[in-house]
């Protein structure tokens, strides 16, 4: 393999392919990439066995063609200490020479042929989501993705597909997170995507997007990358069941005035009590420390008497930065029991503080 490339091509298919590397182990072949250079294309690949990447360019001189790998991170140090212009490649006796003008290093290889094989989408069944509304909805539901939860179902996000819906879910199990979009499919499908893979989805993917799936795989297709991720086993939580089916309070509440008292009280504590007064809403800290913040808004909420909650202000937060309207709404039952965060099809329910 021998080639030239421009840095600034190379660095961006670096620097894409560097989440989906094998970080701790560099003995490892999941710590290279894998380049293939094959009629006039260069066609980089990068997995960690869970998720992978595929990146392809024809902005290249090839002399050679051929495949080499050189460890990501490393081969990405160098490309970025080179200066913009033309990076030449070549593979000399399973090491890679990496050279610009009078600057040369080598990175040792690994055999290519052991680089672990992709999934292919070809013949497997395809899911029909508008691009924007799958990746605007995997946006809304990351914040809830737990981390680290022993049911490993819950350190991802489900993708239930019904014949006139399709639902987005994800829950740390102090809160659930739902997006509901309209679909017309004669298959229903329930999948689990790991919030590693939801993350570099809504980084590599805008629009024009094909999803196929096996019991395994969902691989992700574009015109310029390929992605694919591991399924993660186990049973989703019944989410339609934790959605309180009635509410006895509901108020259509400011966003960034909402947004600008709780981020006041954090600066002493994340716990924050909310009180509903009848012409005002009061916030005030949860701490033990003897320090106290509170604030207030004029605001007419119809409350008799008032109705308090304690939240967890990251949950409050998270929904709030997600939503584009200027307004939500709350849905309340009493202090204690799981309130309802709602703007348009996307749902936060969230456990209150006990106090």
């Amino acid at each position: 393999m021998k080639i030239t490339i421009s840095k600034s091509i190379l660095e961006n298919m670096l620097i894409h392919a560097g989440p989906f590397l094998e970080k701790k182990d560099t003995s490892q072949i999941t710590s290279h990439i894998l380049l293939h250079v094959l009629n006039q294309e260069l066609t980089l690949r990068a997995t960690d066995y869970e998720i992978g990447f595929r990146v392809t360019t024809k902005n290249i001189n090839v002399e050679q063609e051929g495949d080499a790998t050189a460890n990501g991170k490393k081969l990405l140090d160098i490309v970025r200490i080179l200066k913009d212009g033309e990076i030449k490649l070549e593979l000399k006796s399973d090491m890679l020479y990496i050279s610009q003008s009078h600057s040369k290093f080598k990175l040792p290889t690994f055999t290519h042929t052991e680089f672990p094989e992709f999934p292919s989408y070809e013949g497997k069944p395809r899911i029909s989501i508008d691009s924007h509304l799958l990746i605007e909805s995997l946006k809304k539901i990351t914040p809830a993705i737990d981390t680290n939860n022993p049911k490993i179902e819950l350190n991802g996000a489900l993708i239930d597909i019904k014949q006139d819906k399709i639902f987005f879910a994800s829950t740390d199990t102090r809160r659930l997170a739902v997006v509901s979009i309209d679909n017309q499919s004669s298959d229903e499908l329930s999948i689990i995507l790991p919030k590693k893979a939801i993350i570099e989805i809504q980084k590599l993917f805008f629009d024009n997007i094909e999803l196929y799936y096996d019991q395994t795989y969902l691989i992700i297709h574009s015109e310029q990358y390929t992605f694919f991720t591991k399924l993660l086993n186990g049973k989703f939580p019944e989410y339609s069941r934790i959605i309180p089916k009635e509410i006895a309070n509901t108020l259509l509440l400011p966003k960034a005035v909402m947004i600008e008292s709780i981020k006041q009280i954090t600066t002493i504590s994340t716990d924050v009590k909310i009180i509903f007064h009848n012409d005002t809403i009061t916030f005030e800290s949860l701490s033990d420390d003897n320090i106290e913040a509170k604030t207030e808004i004029g605001f007419t909420t119809g409350f008799a008497t008032p109705f308090t909650i304690a939240i967890n202000s990251r949950y409050l937060l998270d929904f709030l930065n997600t939503i584009h309207n200027s307004e939500f709404t709350i849905g309340l039952n009493e202090g204690n029991l799981p309130f309802v965060l709602s703007d348009d099809n996307f749902k936060t329910i969230v456990m209150p503080i006990v106090i």
